[in-house]
């Protein structure tokens, strides 16, 4: 079995907030979750560098757009390591070779197919979701994203015939062929789809971009949208265009190929990608997994609205397992979440610092106190005998509060049976044995099903229950 999972690239207009944090995170728990159950794994993540949103934002910076785009997309994959992140590859889209070489294959392909036409175009343009909107879809004028009102824009572009694909996006997504999860996105994107879908421009002027994006091919006056070229990564990242067979290893070859994305953004991954890889002639993802927003006092983290918040400042004051528990633990699989540093410290402490800290502190010291720091072979019937199970079907719906639900109330069990057992008033012929052997495998159950949910902290319990140095795995936080 191999599983390719990927995140959506960000705009780099600029540095990165909580939300793609969140994203990061859901990405890698499955990633790492799946290595730890033996599959081939390959993780990918990296920026959205084509964007016109990027060149305002260089021109108002009074920087060059390259140098602007190449130093925000540097402070992007920098959070490989205050996030604790496996990804296997990480790609930039104005940089990587890759990316341009098979954006123009994917366009190619299209147009073998017959499914662009130029068509001059005036309508209502959102900058800060790099997208056109209809009157209908703008409350009181505005930008449900941004609460901006959009420009109109007058253009002569090239057009991709996205209602040629309206019947056969519709039977995929009713069949099940892909997946969207949850269920409600789902059912709003086959709502959409089936209200009929319209053909969409995919080109901009080039003289409008200052230059910057990927030339149509045969037309230097154009630049190919950025949506279309940042969809397109999921394959360019593997090679398609180069030759490399890292494409048909992670793209025709995968069991599975898996999105994760922000609801923002479902339109454009559960329609638009689907008719662009069926006009190329290419398979199709098999999952689309769509998380909600992280927001702060109840609006949604974001760049442009200036109200984002930093990740790497919050790992630097609070380290990386309190930041990633309370993004597994607290956000819930439908509905937005509002951040707080009082509920990620609460959080840690509650779940890490007391109810498993207090495990692991116990369970160590009667070991050592009462065994010799020696115990037994672990009895069949233990707190933690269904955990892996229950963590595989969580994150198999994608519910990450669940699989971390399940881990806590196995550390509810442990600590019940502590205090049912009392082994501090047993002995060998009472059954002490026994309940340090439970106790100590179950620890270890712990220590290697959550790897995958706070790697360090993980490693840190695992080095204890080994005989590695004494203190608390998960001091308390302030």
């Amino acid at each position: 079995m191999s599983f390719y999972v990927t995140t959506a690239i960000p705009y780099v207009n600029a540095a990165p907030h909580l939300g793609h944090a969140l994203e990061l995170v859901q990405a890698d728990v499955l990633a790492r979750h799946r290595r730890q159950r033996g599959q081939r794994v390959r993780f990918l993540t990296g920026t959205d560098d084509n964007a016109l949103k990027n060149v305002s934002a260089a021109r108002a910076a009074g920087v060059d757009t390259a140098t602007f785009v190449a130093a925000n997309a540097a402070r992007f994959a920098a959070l490989r390591e205050p996030l604790a992140l496996s990804f296997d590859d990480f790609i930039a889209t104005s940089t990587d070779p890759r990316h341009a070489a098979g954006v123009r294959r994917l366009w190619h392909r299209s147009a073998e197919a017959g499914d662009f036409y130029r068509h001059s175009y005036t309508g209502l343009y959102c900058t800060g979701c790099e997208q056109f909107y209809t009157p209908a879809e703008l409350p009181g004028g505005l930008c449900p994203e941004h609460g901006q009102e959009p420009d109109t824009v007058r253009e002569s572009n090239w057009f991709f015939r996205l209602s040629r694909y309206q019947q056969r996006v519709l039977e995929v997504l009713e069949s099940g062929q892909v997946r969207i999860a949850p269920a409600a996105r789902r059912n709003e994107v086959l709502a959409f789809v089936r209200a009929g879908l319209a053909d969409i421009s995919v080109s901009r002027p080039a003289a409008r971009a200052g230059g910057w994006g990927i030339e149509v091919p045969g037309d230097p006056d154009q630049v190919v949208y950025v949506w279309w070229d940042a969809l397109a990564n999921y394959v360019t990242a593997l090679g398609y265009g180069t030759g490399d067979p890292a494409y048909e290893k992670w793209w025709p070859g995968a069991a599975e190929r898996v999105h994760v994305i922000g609801k923002g953004i479902v339109r454009f991954h559960a329609v638009h990608w689907l008719a662009l890889l069926l006009s190329a002639g290419q398979p199709l993802p098999t999952t689309i997994f769509v998380h909600d927003y992280l927001t702060a006092e109840g609006v949604k983290l974001s760049k442009s609205l200036g109200n984002t918040v930093d990740p790497t400042a919050l790992v630097e004051r609070h380290g990386p397992d309190a930041l990633r528990w309370w993004l597994l633990r607290e956000v819930p699989p439908v509905g937005d979440t509002d951040f707080t540093v009082e509920r990620l410290v609460h959080c840690a402490n509650r779940d890490l610092a007391h109810a498993l800290g207090n495990l692991v502190h116990r369970t160590l010291a009667l070991v050592h106190k009462r065994s010799a720091g020696q115990v037994a072979a672990p009895p069949s019937d233990e707190p933690a005998g269904d955990l892996p199970a229950r963590i595989d079907r969580a994150l198999g719906d994608f519910d990450f509060r669940a699989a971390t639900g399940a881990i806590i109330d196995v550390v509810d069990r442990a600590n019940r049976y502590v205090e049912a057992e009392q082994p501090w008033r047993l002995t060998r012929d009472s059954g002490l044995d026994e309940v340090l052997a439970t106790l100590v495998h179950t620890c270890g159950v712990l220590a290697d099903e959550l790897e995958p949910f706070i790697p360090s902290g993980a490693r840190r319990l695992r080095e204890q229950l080994g005989g590695g140095p004494t203190g608390p795995v998960f001091p308390r936080w302030d």
